[in-house]
């Protein structure tokens, strides 16, 4: 649940026991992660070793934490003004990780008529593309949130001010976390939260973490970021050219769904901008010798 100081806690059967890691772990090069499944001995809920790591489903750098089920991507409709353009490149970045996305939108009921509807037509283009996306007011639907994270680890992300904590403390109230002060953030800066915690929430659990930092240029490429645009992934397969990347070619079928209005202008745009970036990057990487990161 949480790795602070040296020390490893645990949970198991609804008690939390304090470990340290085993001595031959540093020597064997392994580092126990928040997440991790591990086999532990503890005879009170102070003195514990964590003895073996089991398997890990993924493994993420920022934050550093183990099989992640999914993220709660946290987006408000006002103050700040919602972004499809941060959206899109924290759905990259989830992709990227193959961890499941969650979009949540907060604070619907202090939008405008405009914004709503706005916020309506946004709802449908996503979830067409494939992601669920919850909408919430300040007297949030914690069964929708309960349902979503049940029996899942989860991570939440999302910009300063969006409403993460007053979300994290409606889900569970018993956290009191200071609203504004723990800041899960997409970008570069510091942040108030020192070390990754697992929380439960309902069912399952969630992160309280730093949140993405950046998208890492060693693992996106040129070829693998359709894959992190799934309505354009799902048409690949359609170009007549193998090895299509949707941008100049001819008779490319993502192209073609673009102007029939069947993947939106705006997902299309963005993807263009991102497989630019990645470009630029990648040639100035080769130039210097260096790795690269997209920072938003």
């Amino acid at each position: 649940m949480k790795a602070l100081s040296g020390f490893y806690y645990v949970y198991c059967d609804g008690k939390t026991y304090q470990c340290r890691a085993r001595g031959n772990f540093r020597k064997r090069g392994l580092t126990p992660l928040v997440g991790d499944h591990v086999v532990f001995q503890a005879d009170n809920l102070k003195e514990g070793y964590v003895l073996e790591l089991l398997p890990r489903k993924n493994a993420l750098v920022r934050p550093p934490i183990a099989n992640v089920d999914l993220a709660l991507l946290v987006f408000s409709a006002v103050e700040p003004d919602f972004s499809a353009n941060l959206a899109d490149r924290f759905l990259v970045a989830i992709e990227l990780e193959d961890v499941e996305p969650v979009i949540c939108i907060s604070k619907m009921d202090v939008a405008d008529d405009t914004r709503r509807a706005e916020i309506a037509e946004y709802k449908a283009i996503y979830e067409e593309a494939g992601y669920q996306v919850l909408l919430t007011n300040t007297d949030i639907d914690k069964q929708a949130v309960f349902e979503v994270i049940a029996g899942k680890i989860a991570v939440i992300a999302g910009q300063s001010g969006v409403g993460k904590s007053t979300l994290l403390n409606a889900l569970n109230p018993n956290l009191d976390i200071e609203t504004g002060v723990i800041s899960f953030v997409l970008g570069r800066g510091k942040h108030t939260t020192r070390h990754v915690e697992l929380m439960t929430i309902g069912e399952g659990f969630i992160a309280d973490t730093p949140g993405f930092s950046s998208i890492e240029m060693d693992e996106l490429t040129i070829e693998n970021l359709q894959f992190c645009f799934p309505e354009i992934d799902r048409r690949r397969g359609e170009c007549k050219f193998r090895g299509c990347i949707h941008e100049n070619e001819p008779k490319c079928a993502v192209k073609t769904a673009v102007e029939t209005g069947e993947i939106a202008a705006f997902r299309y745009k963005h993807y263009i901008q991102i497989l630019t970036e990645v470009k630029k990057q990648k040639k100035r990487g080769i130039n210097n010798g260096k790795n690269s990161s997209i920072h938003t």
